[in-house]
């Protein structure tokens, strides 16, 4: 593909952030750090990604390829202020579950300081407004208490509990609150 017919990898941009599309060798580095974080893989999972050929085909075979499929997928969120990458926000379609859930991860410096919550409003605004989403769920694990809370201050409610395929946990499955 030529660069003219590659979509704008900036996908929405907020006061302090822009969220763009993960691409590999950019986020390689970014990626096989994220993934190995204690904190990510207690409350998300080990991904398996250990090596920089691991990070390139997670990018490849996730986010790209939700791209192509879909049209959306889990993006890199940039600060405006260093140009560091500081987490992943965007929208996850699973085979196991009938509605898309929004992903969220963010490196241990990057937490605490409100970014998650600025990148996740958004993508749920990109994702009513632009991809045209009328039901957008979440998932958790039931001890990430930090992202419970995110969840709740988006306006999501607990529904049920899930175990997805291929999976043993209990995960939290989130929706958005009845009128």
């Amino acid at each position: 593909m030529n660069a003219e017919a590659r979509p704008d990898p900036v996908v929405l941009e907020t006061p302090r952030l822009v969220v763009r599309r993960m691409t590999a060798p950019d986020d390689v580095g970014f990626v096989l750090r994220l993934l190995n974080d204690p904190c990510f893989l207690e409350h998300i999972g080990d991904k398996r990604v250990r090596t920089d050929e691991d990070a390139e085909r997670y990018i490849a075979e996730g986010p790209e390829a939700s791209y192509q499929r879909f049209g959306y997928g889990l993006y890199t969120v940039i600060s405006k202020a260093s140009a560091a990458a500081l987490g992943i926000c965007g929208l996850v379609k699973r085979e196991s579950l009938d509605d898309v859930d929004i992903g969220y991860a963010f490196l241990p410096e990057s937490r605490g300081k409100g970014y998650a919550w600025e990148a996740a409003t958004a993508v749920m605004d990109y994702a009513r407004h632009t991809v045209g989403l009328h039901r957008v769920v979440a998932l958790t694990n039931p001890r990430n208490d930090r992202s419970v809370r995110l969840l709740e201050k988006l306006g999501l409610r607990l529904e049920r509990t899930i175990v997805l395929a291929g999976e043993t946990r209990v995960t939290l499955l989130f929706g958005p609150a009845k009128p």
